[in-house]
């Protein structure tokens, strides 16, 4: 299929607004997008009001993310690297459980999310085997809950 018949939906969100198209790193070029959005509404809105928002986002983008990379993997094969909607999701899950001012949580939360999703431990790689959007997002989900747990232990031991 030709790349203009390609639903332009589809592409803004799979490839998480064009971050995707990076041509060094595309999954972590998507994080740190998903990252400066949540920077952004950091600095604009109160922080329990941006944290209520991310949960929204989180399943708003689960649910776009299963549909559109399901779409493009049509045009671009199998689990296709440009496809980053998954790395969005995957660190913003962390993000959910940073306190507001922790800019060392904001860090590891995106670190952890990384090495998570580049590692796959703990039946991480497992999730692939779903097939289709599924597939694609479930990995990087877990490897956010992952993240997200190790941080909210962190938060609890420290704290």
């Amino acid at each position: 299929m030709s790349a203009q018949k390609i639903p332009f939906f589809s592409l803004m969100i799979a490839t998480g607004f064009g971050s995707g198209f990076s041509p060094v790193a595309p999954g972590t070029a998507g994080a740190l997008l998903a990252l400066l959005m949540w920077v952004v509404g950091y600095l604009l809105l109160p922080f329990a009001l941006l944290q209520v928002i991310l949960a929204v986002m989180v399943l708003l983008f689960t649910a776009l993310g299963i549909y559109t990379s399901g779409v493009m993997e049509r045009y671009w094969g199998e689990d296709p690297s440009r496809v980053v909607v998954d790395e969005m999701v995957g660190v913003w899950i962390p993000l959910l459980v940073v306190p507001d001012g922790g800019w060392w949580y904001v860090l590891a939360a995106f670190v952890l999310f990384r090495l998570f999703d580049i590692v796959k431990p703990l039946g991480v790689r497992r999730m692939e085997r779903f097939g289709g959007g599924v597939g694609i997002m479930m990995d990087d989900i877990l490897a956010g809950v992952y993240s997200a747990v190790l941080l909210g232990a962190a938060r609890f031991l420290m704290e």
